[in-house]
Formats: C-alpha cells, sequence, structure tokens
C-alpha cells in the first residue's frame, strides 16, 4: 500500500486535469494595494504623494464656499459662526469619520470607489445580469472570497435575496451607473468652478475687468487643461504634490493670521450648538444655505476612487496631519474676516489675503485649481474605463497613461466631449454660485449612493453588529438626505444641469448594456450541442487548413450558433480552433499567470479548444501582438500537458457549466 499510494496521488491529479488551472493558483499569492506592504518610509512617501492626486479639490473649496452659502449677503454677524460650525462638523462628520475610518476599509483588493463595492457585493452573490460565472472563477488568487456562514442567518437570507430578485439586481446596476454618471458630471464640474474662481480674484487688482472678462480668461485655461490630458497624470504628477503642499501651508498660514489679526474667538464654533443657533435665526434660509456649505467637501469621493494609488494608512495620515488642519484653519481665518467686514463674502477668500501675499497665493490658486481639474478628470476616465468593462459603454479607446498605475488612463473621445462640456458650462452660467448648485447635486448623490451600497457590503461581506449598520446608515443617510433636499430646492438655478446630463449618460449606458444582456441570452438560448458539431463536420466534409483560428464569442461555455453558420458557408477549419471570449471578473485585477482558461471541445481528434480570457475591471487588454504571443504561449502549454496526460474529457455542458448555460439548454428545449 505505501508504494501504491504516490500512484494513486499521481493518477488523482491527472483526472483533476479538466482545464489549465492546476497550479496556477499556488503560483500568485493574493494581490495587495499599492504600497499595502511597507514600512513607515514608503507610507509616509506615499501620504505626500497623495497629497497631489486626491485633495486638490477639497483643498481649493475655500475659493468659493463662503460666496455659494451666502449668495445674497450676510443678513447677522453670528451667522458667519453658525456656519463655520456647520463646515467645521460637515468636514469631520463626511470625509474624516465616514471616509476615512469607515469607507476606506471596503477596499476590493486594495482597489476603491463604486465600481469597487458593486464588484465586492457580485463577488459574494450572483447579481450580475449576464450569467457567465465559472467555478474556476474563485480559484483566481486575489479573488479572496468567503462564503457567509451559515450561523449569520442575516448575511445568508440577503445573499438569497439577491440572487432570487430581479428587481435587486437591476437596482443596484442602477444606483452603480447613477454614481458613474454624477461623477462623470462632476469632472465636467469641477474644472469650470474651480478655474472661474480662481481666476476672479485678478478682479481685486484689475477691478475694471468685467464678469464676460473673465470667463473669457478661464476658457483659454480649460481648453489647455484638457489639451494635456494626454500625457497622463503620472507625466506630470511629481509636481502636484509639492505644489498643493505649498497650497495648504499658505492657506493655513493665511488662516492663522486671519484670526489673530480680526478675532481669535472665533474657535467658539467648534461648539455644535452655533449650528443650532443659526436654523433657530433662518429657519427656511439657513436650509437653503446647506447647498452652498456642502461644497466644502466636494472631491471626497476622491480619497475612496484613488485608493489603489495609495494605502489607507498613508490616506489617514495625509487627510488628518495635512488637510484637514490646513483647511479648517483657512474657513476659521475667513470666518474671522466675515466677522469685521461681512460686505465682502462674495470675494471672501482674495479679500482676506495680506497684500503682499496676494500674487503669490492666486499663482498657486490657479495652479491648484488645474491639477484639482486634473485629478477629478483621471478619476472620470478610470471609472469610465471600468464601465466599459462591464459592457455599460460603447466601446471607445483607452489609453494606459503610465507603466506604474494602471488606474491611469485616458479617453480621447470622452475628454473632448467633457472639455466641450466644461467650456460652455463656464460661458453659460458665468458665475460660481449657479455652477455650485449643479457641483454639489453630484457630489450628495455619490455620497449617498456610497452609503447604502457600503450597507449592503457591511451586511452582506463584512457581517457586522447590526447596531453598528443601523447607526451608520441611519446617521449618514440622514445628514446627506437634508444636504440633498436642500440643493434640490436650487434645481432650476442650475441643479438641473447634473440631473439633465445624468440622464443622457445613463440611457446610453443603459441601452447598450441591456443589448449588451439581450446578444448573451440570444447566444446562450441557442448553443450548439458537441454531438451537432461533429455530425456537422462530417457532414460537410470539412477541411481542416494549417494554423490556429479563433471564433471570438461572449459565451464563457458552449458553442455559438455562428459556428454553424462559419462552416456551412466556408467549408473548411483551421487545424487549431479556438472559441475565444474574454471576461471581466468582479476583482480589480487578474495576474497574467492565470489569465487564459482553457479546455477541450469534443472529441480530442476535432483539436478544438474552449479559451476564456479573464479580466479585472482595472485591468487593461493587451495589444494584439502581445495578446496572441502570450495566448499562443499558455494554448501550447496546455496542449503539451493535456497529450502527456491524454485523460482530456469533452466539454459536458449539462453538467459542467454554470447555471446560466443550463438555464439556457432548458429554455431551447422547452
Amino acid at each position: 500500500l505505501e508504494v501504491e499510494k504516490p500512484l494513486f496521488i499521481e493518477t488523482t491529479k491527472r483526472l483533476e486535469r479538466q482545464d489549465s488551472l492546476i497550479g496556477d493558483a499556488e503560483k500568485v499569492s493574493n494581490i495587495k494595494g499599492h504600497g499595502s506592504e511597507g514600512n513607515w518610509t514608503q507610507v509616509l512617501h506615499l501620504a505626500f504623494q497623495s497629497i497631489g492626486i486626491i485633495y486638490g479639490d477639497v483643498g481649493t473649496s475655500p475659493l468659493y464656499c463662503y460666496s455659494s452659502t451666502f449668495p445674497n449677503g450676510v443678513k447677522d454677524k453670528d451667522d458667519i459662526l453658525g456656519v463655520l460650525s456647520l463646515i467645521l462638523y460637515t468636514l469631520i462628520l463626511l470625509p474624516m469619520i465616514k471616509y476615512v475610518f469607515i469607507v476606506l476599509y471596503a477596499d476590493d483588493n486594495g482597489d476603491g470607489g463604486t465600481f469597487a463595492l458593486y464588484s465586492l457585493i457580485s463577488r459574494y452573490s450572483k447579481i450580475r445580469l449576464i450569467p457567465n460565472q465559472q467555478a474556476e472563477d474563485s480559484m483566481v488568487s486575489n479573488y479572496s472570497i468567503e462564503s457567509p456562514s451559515l450561523s449569520l442567518k442575516r448575511a445568508q437570507w440577503l445573499k438569497e435575496k439577491l440572487e432570487s430578485s430581479k428587481a435587486a439586481k437591476i437596482g443596484l446596476f442602477t444606483i452603480t451607473i447613477l454614481g458613474t454618471s454624477m461623477v462623470m458630471g462632476d469632472g465636467t464640474l469641477t474644472p469650470a468652478i474651480s478655474v472661474l474662481s480662481a481666476v476672479s480674484g485678478i478682479k481685486e487688482k484689475v477691478p475694471s475687468l468685467t464678469e464676460t472678462q473673465i470667463v473669457w480668461i478661464s476658457v483659454p485655461i480649460l481648453f489647455m487643461l484638457f489639451s494635456v490630458q494626454r500625457f497622463g497624470t503620472d507625466k506630470v504628477g511629481y509636481s502636484f504634490a509639492p505644489i498643493i503642499s505649498v497650497w495648504f501651508v499658505l492657506i493655513a498660514g493665511i488662516g492663522i493670521y486671519n484670526i489673530v489679526v480680526y478675532e481669535i474667538t472665533i474657535l467658539r464654533a467648534f461648539n455644535p450648538m452655533h449650528i443650532l443657533y443659526y436654523f433657530g435665526r433662518n429657519g427656511k434660509e439657513a436650509w437653503i444655505s446647506l447647498g452652498g456649505a456642502i461644497l466644502c467637501v466636494t472631491g471626497t469621493e476622491g480619497m475612496y476612487a484613488d485608493l489603489g494609488h495609495f494605502n489607507i494608512t498613508a490616506i489617514q495620515i495625509s487627510f488628518n496631519g495635512v488637510l484637514f488642519p490646513s483647511v479648517a484653519l483657512c474657513y476659521m481665518g475667513q470666518a474671522a474676516y466675515l466677522r469685521k467686514f461681512p460686505e465682502n463674502v462674495a470675494d471672501t477668500f482674495y479679500r482676506s489675503l495680506p497684500a503682499p501675499m496676494f500674487w503669490p497665493t492666486f499663482t498657486v490658486a490657479i495652479l491648484s485649481a488645474i491639477i484639482a481639474s486634473q485629478a477629478m478628470l483621471s478619476g472620470a476616465f478610470a471609472i469610465l474605463s471600468k464601465a466599459l468593462s462591464l459592457g455599460c459603454f460603447p466601446r471607445v479607446r483607452v489609453i494606459h497613461t503610465s507603466k506604474h498605475h494602471q488606474g491611469q488612463v485616458y479617453i480621447p473621445e470622452v475628454n473632448f466631449l467633457m472639455g466641450l462640456a466644461s467650456v460652455i458650462i463656464t460661458i453659460t452660467f458665468r458665475t460660481t454660485t449657479e455652477i455650485g448648485n449643479a457641483y454639489g447635486i453630484c457630489v450628495v448623490t455619490v455620497f449617498s449612493i456610497t452609503t447604502h451600497l457600503m450597507t449592503i457590503v457591511m451586511l452582506l461581506v463584512w457581517k457586522k453588529n447590526i447596531i453598528f449598520i443601523l447607526l451608520f446608515y441611519v446617521v449618514f443617510s440622514s445628514i446627506e438626505w437634508i444636504y440633498l433636499s436642500s440643493i434640490l430646492s436650487k434645481f432650476i438655478q442650475g441643479g438641473y444641469l447634473p440631473f439633465c446630463f445624468a440622464l443622457v449618460l445613463m440611457a446610453l449606458m443603459v441601452t447598450w448594456h441591456y443589448v449588451h444582456v439581450m446578444k448573451y441570452w440570444y447566444e446562450l438560448d441557442h448553443i450548439v450541442p458537441i454531438d451537432e458539431v461533429t455530425a456537422l463536420l462530417e457532414k460537410h466534409n470539412v477541411q481542416r487548413i494549417p494554423g490556429v483560428g479563433i471564433l471570438y464569442s461572449e459565451l464563457v461555455q458552449g458553442i455559438p450558433p455562428v459556428f454553424l453558420r462559419l462552416v456551412e458557408k466556408i467549408p473548411s477549419v483551421h487545424s487549431i480552433f479556438l472559441f475565444m471570449s474574454i471576461k471581466h471578473l468582479p476583482i480589480p485585477h487578474v495576474a497574467p499567470v492565470e489569465r487564459f482558461v482553457f479546455r477541450q471541445v469534443g472529441p480530442r481528434e476535432h483539436r478544438m479548444f474552449r479559451c476564456v480570457a479573464r479580466y479585472g475591471y482595472s485591468d487593461g487588454v493587451e495589444d494584439s501582438g502581445q495578446f496572441a504571443r502570450f495566448l499562443a504561449e499558455r494554448l501550447k502549454m496546455f496542449i503539451e500537458d493535456e497529450n502527456a496526460f491524454a485523460v482530456e474529457k469533452p466539454e459536458n455542458e449539462d453538467t459542467d457549466s454554470p447555471s446560466g448555460v443550463s438555464e439556457g439548454l432548458r429554455r431551447r428545449s422547452s
């Protein structure tokens, strides 16, 4: 028995070898986020880099926050204290507590963003509308799925409900693409409001400039901004962190100066009772002003969306150590100045500057506004490239601008349309007030979508205590709905813009995805059984010609119906024939060694194979030459192994296929 035991093990391994995955999963360790395992020197280096990449937007909010909150001027000086307290606690609750200390931990193998939450949920329950799940998917090394414990009936119950309810699947998909549409709108509005706010400061030195002239000064800057997108964030990223760091030092220093010179007692704003006093004095007007106050947290979603380029610790250090203190001091300094000069609220930032600091601050403000726009646009391109991987957007050319960070992409057609829209918005609205109304709706909508998806993640994936989940949902959804209701009151004054933008983009994405799903189900309902293929090849006396032939199909199992037409019209097939599919898994990255899955199709003498190329939603498809070389290499390895073992069995759609294929066969037979 001791002699026969190794032979039994070897025979068992051979019998298990039905595809090219044996041993591959052991070759690749779990893929971590960028810089997830490093010493403190590396963490601090990433924290410094994150300052320039993800904080440009929220860091430039002091340029327009007070003017948007008080569009009709300040009626009571104590209102400034109430608004400052509102701004401070909004910064503490939403970016700091919600995102920095909770949401960042819902990473998908290091990646963040709305699509990361959706993919995380879809990995723990089958909610995707295309039934192309395979058992081999869970063998990918960084899939890292853990089935819900039966002892936690709540998670199991939610999983079953999501998988059995088509309405739930459509609902989750809809809010995901709504979040994507709003982020795209954010990427269009950020350049308009940031550049226009920064350029408006020149009126302090050249008061003769009209509103129209300021707009036309902003347009060339916007044109330049969108023109340099093709170079990518990686090319100009080295200058981002130093410039934004200088910006934060400037606004913090100016804030301290204003606090000391004008009113040091402004620190009373940390008492949240001033918020209640503010609402007690102003009632409905205070509620309406929330639409301007929320602009203090614009760009917060970038912390989560760009998580894959940094890590949680680095972002926590940079936010709590640099961003929050600098921005809070700046807002307090502006409030101290406004307590003395409330009539200057329309241009608070530049009016509160000490005279010698105007031109240096103005120059850095312009650069910071450009950087804020650049980072938001890069994030919009990255999110849209993920939508492409889910079949939710028409095929456009995606250019990877960095060899180091796969998330940094550039889409020429989208860049042109967003640039055109941003210029039109700037020329049409002319001031930051109405643009701010539209901007706020984008920001709060994305916040709300993240809250709802996070709640599902807590229930299904984290399996947290129900008290903690309810506390998270009630607190943050209540805050966000209050803010959203305020902004919606300004629907006519610019608030309609993101809804129109989102409706057009969602209509495009929903239509494209619907056709994509219908096409898949048509092929699934008309798959060709193996015995029909054998009979067809014999009936038409099909000739085998030299070379490798590839027939692409969305199906990951079964013979697509178009193969019958091909053989009937052209009775010749290459000596080696591949049924090729490209599938995106609900994870950000798939290691190259695990890219391809092969299976024998039909009898061995047919030399036909099924190949599924698997990518994560953040992976880019290689160019045709590299893809062909890699495919040929892996196919050669698979054939050699199969010939060595000679135990391959034909693909059986009825027993070796996912539920979608079995359902397709059932529907076809009925």
